[in-house]
């Protein structure tokens, strides 16, 4: 728990994202926002790559939610765990969720964050996307049972979370922990640094 701010916000924030993981992001950061989200389709495009993809959805969370709110800065993010340029979604079911973390077992994949920072009066619009590479471990056919039985992967993208009980099945990570949680934390910060959202807190003291 943050007690002394790290950042303080300037301006009226908004996250577009039911993500509690997201949200956990912007609390521990010290951020003063609100949560409000944005009812959108999120299926692929046909032939749409993986940053194409993430960049989309990211930007029509951030503008949705912007058009109702002028004056604030919206955060709108989405996630995406690729393999072999396959987009996997969040599970349909637990046999959907199985054979996603079939198809991951003792190899690399690849997890796209996009995020979006939106305004009306005055407009902003910037989009970026971040790629993180996962190797996981042999994941035999009990453990993955055994995993999804807990309910952990239901409501994630590739139907696991390495910040909870996944984490044991990542043998390798090359890039941001945090865009694969669902937030490149140091590239949203720098980004609302950079328009004037954020600056950096005063310490107790000085």
């Amino acid at each position: 728990m943050v007690t002394s701010p790290i950042f303080k916000t300037c301006r009226p924030l908004l996250l577009a994202s039911g993500s509690p993981r997201r949200r956990r992001f912007f609390v521990e950061l010290g951020l003063d926002f609100t949560v409000k989200t944005a009812d959108v389709d999120e299926s692929p495009l046909a032939a749409e790559s993986p940053d194409a993809f993430v960049r989309r959805l990211a930007l029509a969370k951030a503008a949705t939610v912007a058009a109702e709110a002028p004056g604030h800065v919206v955060v709108g993010a989405d996630t995406a765990v690729v393999r072999d340029g396959v987009i996997l979604g969040k599970p349909r079911h637990r046999d959907d969720g199985a054979a996603m973390l079939a198809s991951l077992s003792d190899r690399w994949h690849e997890v796209w964050t996009g995020f979006a920072l939106c305004g009306r009066e005055p407009f902003l619009e910037e989009v970026a996307a971040v790629v993180t590479r996962v190797c996981f471990a042999p994941l035999p056919a009990e453990v993955i049972a055994a995993y999804l039985a807990t309910g952990d992967g239901d409501d994630k993208a590739g139907a696991y979370g390495i910040q909870s009980g996944a984490a044991f099945m990542v043998a390798e990570i090359r890039g941001s922990y945090t865009n694969v949680v669902g937030l490149p934390v140091a590239q949203v910060v720098a980004a609302l640094r950079a328009v004037g959202v954020l600056e950096v807190a005063a310490a107790p003291g000085i």
